[in-house]
């Protein structure tokens, strides 16, 4: 089974969906790794911020950091193979690399209306 692990630059949280003012792209992120997260694949997510220690003892993660700087941020591992830097995948992305349909990571909008 696929391992998927994203290195994060430093957020408010541990999603970065926080605060007065929510980053839509952090958000659908977030909603697409709980989505797989709930269907049992492997993914850990890291905020530079609260877990320091990770990316300096993670070889791949340490090396491009010190190689591109923080600009790599974030970082995203397949299976410990950086697959992707400075972005964050896409919902299309994230489907291929766990076998799915990139329709069950769309966020479900509001059926309810106002009268």
């Amino acid at each position: 089974m696929a391992k998927l692990e994203i290195f994060d630059p430093a957020l408010c949280c541990a999603t970065g969906v926080c605060g007065p003012s929510v980053d839509p792209e952090l958000a659908r992120v977030a909603s697409a790794l709980f989505i797989l997260e709930g269907k049992g694949f492997s993914i850990k997510r890291y905020n530079l911020g609260n877990e320091p220690d990770v990316y300096v003892n993670n070889p791949t993660v340490s090396k491009l950091l010190n190689e591109k700087g923080p600009d790599v941020l974030p970082l995203i591992l397949l299976n410990g193979k950086a697959i992707k830097e400075g972005i964050y995948p896409t919902n299309e992305e994230l489907a291929s690399w766990f076998g799915v349909n990139a329709a069950i990571l769309e966020a479900k909008k509001s059926s309810s209306s106002l009268l």
